[in-house]
């Protein structure tokens, strides 16, 4: 996560993206079984990012834990295997990966983001 610079620095001596990429490493460095992240890449570039959410699948598919995140994020969003969708405190609809391919799943999420912001009685 390219944090080796900062290491010695406190923390109003480094950006919010900086102490997001730092929050993040003590979340999984002890490899859990579970990690809750509430917009994880929300201060990030889209380098640290795609490393975090690299991080996030590693922990998932080789050390079987469960990553809950939330995010207004479509990219971020293709990285998970399943996605609840919430409008006005209700579950609104559900994807699951499959063996679609990120892109494919980029797509579905899209168009359900498409039907979240518009009017359901127009759209059935």
């Amino acid at each position: 996560m390219e944090i080796r610079d900062i290491l010695k620095k406190y923390p109003y001596q480094v950006s919010g993206g900086q102490k997001q990429r730092v929050a993040s490493c003590r979340a999984i460095i002890t490899n859990p079984k579970m990690v809750l992240a509430d917009e994880p890449t929300g201060a990030l570039d889209s380098k640290s990012a795609r490393q975090l959410l690299e991080n996030f699948e590693f922990l998932n598919k080789n050390l079987n834990a469960t990553i809950l995140m939330v995010t207004h994020d479509a990219f971020t969003a293709s990285y998970a295997n399943r996605i609840l969708f919430i409008k006005d405190g209700k579950i609104f609809n559900e994807l699951i990966k499959g063996n679609d391919t990120r892109k494919e799943f980029f797509e579905k999420i899209i168009d359900v983001q498409t039907l979240l912001g518009g009017d359901l009685n127009a759209c059935f």
